[in-house]
């Protein structure tokens, strides 16, 4: 039976060229199918990449208890005072414990291209001594850091590139005050869709006495993090919640990454059905074409069963190849494109898509599913197709 399906495969797969017509509606259909759901979940999978890269493995960000996002946080002074002297800590050479107490400020800046309108950027304050220590693997790239106690500011390179008016030299304008960007700085995470400053001069400026978070770097010993946030969080003096840095800026874009992936699952589905439906229509047609030639390879003695291997295997091909190029053009187009959109907590973040070995073997298996069904009652036509029939007809 094998050898009979090998040899009715490679007739149909040699005769494709003659049918090139009705072949290429499968492989463009499906073409454009992949190709949208590469594309949806290539965004997705850019802003989890962007997200997860951010935070190291022992810092853990406190934000006030219920607060969802710094954002919507707020912490005392008397607060951090109490956090920073909470066990578990690491310190630096001076005995300092590295805990940087930060907040988060909306401004406004335009995107490149645009003159009006304005799309809202997080201003996080950050306190000078502690706050690159946290975060080891930033560094400028462009200009020097801000100068403590100076309105001056420093801009995370993805930003830098997607936004007008963020380079140094530039002066921004927000809330009645005047900020000078002296510096780009490259993290490769969420914070590069950031500006920064020094945390005395954006309280004093914005009118705030408070905090929105404090990031801390726990000392690596078995049991630091328990042991923190047990002390942390039994405190009378404290209402507070501790999780990791990784975990916390994964979650600002969780709502965001779920509606595309119903979208994507939903216009994947709506343009699988017409994929289905084309090919069945080309593998019907195909079949209407050849049921003379089928009817006399099953006269000469060529079973059903090969005969319904065969159209399957020229339905999974053309599939294949329409699913192949799909990725491509995906790849192509939207692989590294870097864009901007509103977290969940309304700023920007700025990431680029990213098409990973998994996302390109999902395209490829909607492909293949899609050919499946749509190849299967055209093969199971051509296994039973009636000899004498199909031999009568013109």
């Amino acid at each position: 039976m094998w050898n009979q399906a090998l040899a009715i495969t490679r007739i149909n797969l040699r005769s494709i060229p003659q049918r090139w017509g009705s072949a290429i509606v499968i492989v463009v259909g499906l073409a454009g199918v992949v190709a949208v759901f590469c594309a949806l979940l290539a965004m997705t999978e850019g802003v989890r990449a962007t997200l997860r890269a951010t935070g190291q493995p022992d810092n853990v960000i406190v934000l006030r208890a219920g607060s969802s996002a710094e954002l919507n946080s707020g912490l005392s002074r008397e607060d951090v005072t109490l956090i920073r002297g909470a066990p578990g800590l690491k310190r630096d050479a001076a005995g300092r414990p590295l805990a940087s107490g930060e907040i988060i400020v909306v401004t406004e800046l335009l995107k490149r291209g645009e003159t009006s309108g304005g799309a809202n950027v997080s201003l996080r304050g950050v306190d000078p001594q502690t706050a690159f220590a946290l975060r080891p693997h930033l560094k400028m790239v462009a200009g020097r850091r801000f100068t403590p106690g100076l309105r001056e500011l420093i801009v995370g390179r993805a930003l830098s590139r997607q936004f007008q008016g963020a380079t140094p030299g530039e002066t921004l304008r927000t809330r009645g005050s005047v900020w000078t960007i002296v510096g780009v700085f490259e993290s490769g995470d969420a914070h590069d869709s950031e500006l920064w400053a020094d945390i005395d001069v954006a309280q004093s400026t914005f009118g705030r006495t408070g905090f929105s978070s404090v990031l801390t770097e726990l000392d690596g010993t078995r049991g630091a993090r328990h042991e923190f946030e047990d002390h942390l969080t039994s405190d009378p003096r404290l209402n507070v919640d501790v999780q990791s840095e990784s975990d916390y800026f994964d979650s600002q874009t969780r709502t965001f990454r779920a509606t595309i992936g119903v979208v994507a699952g939903v216009v994947t589905f709506i343009m699988g059905l017409g994929a289905i439906f084309a090919a069945l229509n080309t593998m019907y047609a195909a079949v209407a074409s050849r049921a003379r030639e089928i009817a006399t390879l099953r006269a000469i003695g060529f079973a059903g069963g090969p005969v319904l291997i065969s159209v399957m295997v020229e339905s999974l091909v053309l599939a294949f190849a329409g699913g192949a190029i799909g990725v491509l053009i995906a790849y192509l187009l939207f692989n590294g494109l870097t864009i901007s959109t509103l977290s969940d907590n309304f700023t920007q973040l700025v990431f680029s898509f990213r098409m990973t070995p998994r996302l390109v073997a999902r395209g490829l298996l909607i492909a293949i599913v899609v050919g499946m069904i749509g190849g299967f009652l055209p093969a199971l036509r051509a296994a039973r197709l009636p000899i004498t029939t199909a031999l009568r007809a013109t």
